[in-house]
């Protein structure tokens, strides 16, 4: 059985949906950031970068999420395989939403980490901007490939996750994104909260009733998301 070690509405947000919607049997191990755990020696030692999460497989911890996917994706026949026509489409968009969206996004959240505190509003705007562009590209891309972005898949959770994220963080930031404007991303957010797993998980990490529709901040009942 894996063991993911996660925080509430952390990208381990992502792979817990994938893994109930696939019906994948895990545990889950709350690493405390309250407590700095992520930065303690034992989970340094299954994730040297200090990230969430870190899901513990048979073959050895593995980190990053899109590795994540990619791993169980292959591992449980969660996306085409190696053969498959809409093999390099798959995988072209998962790099993309790891190596580009996620990034993107993650600089809205930290901001002191890539800009002085004189250009923090300067930089806010132009990361606003350029994830507008990437919200447009994968609405476009759900209509070329609604099967590769379909609810609980890799793809499909992990773009409306990262609807979610825009829509609350950071917590005094300006909002900048109306998921009503981009209609297939819209769907794919209501079809993911109408999945079974959904509720349930959202209950586990206090994400509220709508939590991709109609975000709200958190209430967690263990762990914080900061």
């Amino acid at each position: 059985m894996y063991t993911l070690h996660y925080a509430p509405d952390n990208a381990s947000l992502i792979v817990r949906l994938v893994l109930d919607g696939a019906g994948i049997p895990y545990r889950t191990a709350l690493v405390d950031r309250t407590a700095r755990q992520q930065d303690g020696a034992a989970y340094r030692r299954l994730n040297p970068t200090g990230l969430i999460p870190t899901l513990e497989t048979p073959c050895g911890p593995l980190a990053e999420t899109g590795a994540i996917l990619l791993w169980l994706a292959d591992a449980h026949r969660l996306g085409p395989d190696a053969a498959a026509p809409d093999r390099p489409a798959f995988l072209q968009w998962l790099f993309f939403l790891s190596n580009t969206a996620h990034s993107d996004l993650r600089q809205l959240f930290y901001p002191h980490q890539y800009a002085p505190a004189d250009g923090i509003a300067a930089h806010f705007d132009i990361i606003s901007a350029r994830m507008l562009g990437h919200f447009r590209l994968l609405d476009e891309a759900i209509g070329r490939h609604p099967r590769l972005f379909a609810a609980a898949t890799p793809l499909g959770v992990y773009t409306v996750t990262l609807t979610r994220w825009a829509a609350l963080y950071p917590e005094r930031g300006r909002r900048w994104l109306n998921l009503s404007d981009h209609p297939r991303l819209y769907a794919l957010a209501q079809a993911q909260e109408a999945r079974v797993e959904t509720p349930v998980i959202a209950r586990a990490e206090g994400l509220g009733a709508h939590p991709f529709t109609r975000p709200e901040p958190p209430n967690p009942p263990e762990g914080a998301v900061l």
